[in-house]
């Protein structure tokens, strides 16, 4: 007989911050081109020739790509989708004969084992046709089955479970709860030893794929014990096994097609042979997974950014106002300029980013959160963009304007579906405080122990010394640099010089250093609870590198003959739109209603400002804030289908 189920976890902040630290990669082996720009280093070496692929790894990617294209063009309804909020199970089929399951898995296992480059590229075509889709396969190999077992799987599991994902069998993630977000000290799911077996209960939510799904990939609690120290650990599920229902599928203000549920697992048994690496390592396990599958988020945002500058254009030649095309108005020109120029560097960021995680010869942990970051945020604001370009007809449906004869343009449906971009796989919020962590890591393990109240007075002088050392030789370095030298980057100087904003980003970064260092100085212990501040820091870090990526990818086309000049003219827009938006961040460092802020804040929790909501009606339904997930069977018909 199994044991009982454990009780939910009651944790402090602090054990809760212990646990997301204990997951971290703590050791930086490779080296890292954010990680060096927040710490006032510019190495532009890193990245600067901008990293290629292998001739046949482009021959293998485009011959993919084209068949993919014709299989979008002739066999994919996104209108069809968007309506009936389901992907055709033929359409589903014929992405499985194409191969698109196992994009990402290796050949010997049955898939196409395409680079991470053409992975995104792929993701960012099948997306334009259905946003939806692109969720399906990403959502499959990014954070499914396949990304975990490639990295931590044993060879057995390996050879059991990738040639199912390559060809036949949909694979989910499963670790948020209905009461656990970005807290993953409080997961509440348990896997209880019980012989060869784990006994499962629990009940995840918002498990993309998890409708449809044949194994799942399952982040439980294993009880402490003796010999064992149990924790978070990781299993594969047959997603058919049973005591598991699918208790609902969820429903969503865009991406209408996503198979998107609530699974509760009672009592399900779960082979031991199916544990992904040690009890305990299952957070980490999810970390480490993220590092390259957020990668799959830009590659959408890219997507929406070039069919954004597509209807951009094409609308506002046709539409005329005041004797001209809308386009040559000043306040309409702009927004074309933010989407060309935004949709260039962020093409340029996704592909810097893929190619250094298929070449693994750096540490690309804060470029792949940077990479997400900053495409989530510009992909909403470009889509915000096209639909007021659109005016009301940005606003209408696209099956609105098909039925009084006008072109079906779906600007209101990317602007939806792109919403949850910003929240997806870390929310902004949530990647502003997992970025900081990484960024100042360096200054955490030479004077961490000063700011731990917890370490003794020897700790804290040992600390002290090592700090010394490190800021002596640190903070000279900080005050001058090639960017203070006119000549400095030549190699970017051409028709359109972009010389002057490398050597911008290379002063920044020594600024973005010193704010940091004087940051930590000035709060100490309290750093943490900065969130507005971090998240500033973590904002500018992203556009330095944005900046440095779109340079790198101009100066490549422009290297190949491949619209070169074209591309350094929208680096420079670029980078002159940033650096406005940089300088604005700088000033919000010091000069900010963050505390004033905080008070609001209590006012509101205490009813202060109650008075305020008077007037309305709450068109709120009755229920509870957070679904009961108490353990045991469902009460609910199982919706579960998978697509054979």
């Amino acid at each position: 007989m199994s044991a009982p189920p454990l009780k939910k976890p009651v944790v402090t902040e602090r054990e809760a911050r212990q646990v997301a630290e204990a997951a971290r990669e703590q050791d930086w082996r490779k080296p890292s081109f954010a990680k060096e720009l927040f710490l006032g280093r510019f190495r532009l070496d890193l990245i600067h020739p901008h990293p290629l692929p292998a001739d046949e790894a482009v021959r293998r990617g485009e011959q993919f790509l084209a068949k993919l294209h014709e299989f979008c063009e002739t066999r994919i309804d996104g209108a069809l989708i968007e309506r009936e909020a389901r992907i055709p199970d033929e359409v589903v089929r014929g992405l499985k004969e194409l191969g698109a399951l196992g994009m990402k898995i290796d050949p010997k296992y049955g898939g196409l084992g395409l680079t991470q480059v053409y992975y995104n590229k792929a993701l960012a075509l099948v997306g334009s046709a259905s946003p939806a889709i692109g969720v399906l396969l990403s959502a499959h190999q990014s954070i499914g089955v396949p990304q975990p077992l490639k990295l931590f799987g044993t060879d057995e599991q390996k050879q059991r479970f990738l040639p199912r994902c390559a060809r036949t069998d949909i694979s989910a993630f499963l670790l948020t709860e209905p009461d656990v977000g970005s807290d993953p000290a409080r997961l509440a799911t348990s896997a209880v030893p019980d012989g060869d077996d784990y006994v499962l209960d629990g009940v995840k939510l918002w498990t993309t794929n998890g409708v449809v799904a044949d194994l799942l990939v399952v982040m439980a609690r294993v009880p402490e014990r003796e010999g064992h120290k149990g924790g978070i650990t990781a299993f594969v599920v047959e997603a058919d096994s049973p005591g598991i229902t699918v208790e609902n599928r969820n429903a969503f203000m865009g991406l209408r097609g996503i198979e998107n549920g609530v699974t509760r697992f009672h009592q399900v048994r779960v082979p031991a042979a199916n544990r992904v690496g040690p009890e305990g390592a299952g957070l980490k396990i999810a970390l480490t997974t993220l590092n390259t599958g957020r990668l799959s988020l830009p590659a959408s945002c890219v997507a929406a950014g070039k069919w954004s500058l597509k209807i951009a254009r094409e609308w506002t030649a046709a539409r005329e106002q005041w004797g001209k095309p809308v386009a040559h108005h000043e306040a309409v020109g702009a927004k074309i300029s933010f989407i060309a120029a935004t949709t260039f560097a962020l093409e340029a960021v996704l592909d810097l980013s893929s190619q250094m995680a298929d070449e693994d010869r750096n540490d690309i942990r804060i470029e792949g959160a940077l990479a997400k970051l900053i495409a989530s945020e510009m992909g909403w604001r470009m889509a915000d963009e096209l639909v007021q370009i659109r005016g009301g007809r940005g606003f209408e449906t696209a099956d609105s304007l098909a039925a009084r004869g006008e072109r079906a343009v779906p600007a209101e449906q990317v602007l939806r579906d792109l919403r949850i971009n910003r929240i997806f796989e870390g929310s902004t919020e949530i990647m502003h405080l997992l970025i900081a962590r990484e960024a100042v890591d360096a200054h955490l393990s030479v004077a961490g122990d000063l700011i731990d109240p917890d370490k003794s007075l020897q700790d804290k002088a040992r600390a002290g010394a090592n700090a010394g050392l490190f800021y002596a030789k640190w903070l000279p370095k900080l005050v001058a640099g090639p960017g203070q030298l006119p000549n400095s980057f030549n190699e970017f100087k051409h028709e359109v010089d972009l010389s002057p904003h490398l050597r911008y980003v290379e002063r920044h970064a020594r600024k973005l250093a010193r704010s940091t260092f004087y940051a930590m100085s000035r709060w100490q212990g309290r750093m943490e609870t900065k969130q507005g501040f971090l998240g500033r820091i973590v904002d500018i870090g992203a556009e330095l590198f944005a900046m440095s990526a779109a340079c790198v990818r101009a100066e490549l086309l422009r290297s190949r003959g491949e619209h070169g000049r074209e591309a350094y003219q929208l680096a420079d827009v670029f980078c002159r739109q940033s650096r406005i938006r940089v300088e604005e961040l700088f000033t919000r460092l010091w000069s900010n209603t963050d505390d004033l802020d905080r008070k609001v804040v209590k006012g509101v929790l205490a009813g202060t400002y109650a008075w305020l909501e008077q007037g309305i009606v709450d068109p709120s339904g009755e229920g509870p804030w957070i679904a009961d997930t108490t353990p045991g069977p469902s009460a609910h018909e199982n919706v579960h289908r998978p697509i054979g």
